[in-house]
């Protein structure tokens, strides 16, 4: 049985940034830096979706095979952890 992302997060371009911290959706939702994890740089592939290694969130591109996905039935696709 698969989980769903904890977060999903609908981006505009291949090439997408995370630190756990910002991006989070509306201003009420801001977690502190310290709460987060060092930026890291991800890049969305051929199966449009890319997930942090750090934080699980996982960034999908809009127009992309992934955009309709039920996002638990896709495999982890993690960048940025080490």
């Amino acid at each position: 049985m698969s989980i769903a992302p904890p977060e999903v997060i609908l981006v505009d371009k291949t090439r997408v940034s995370c630190d756990g911290a910002s991006q989070i959706r509306g201003g009420d939702n801001f977690r502190p830096a310290a709460l987060g994890h060092p930026r890291v740089y991800l890049e969305i592939d051929e199966h449009g979706y890319v997930d942090c290694g750090y934080c699980d969130r996982r960034f999908v591109l809009k127009g992309g095979p992934a955009e309709d996905a039920d996002q638990a039935s896709l495999p982890d696709i993690s960048e940025g952890a080490s």
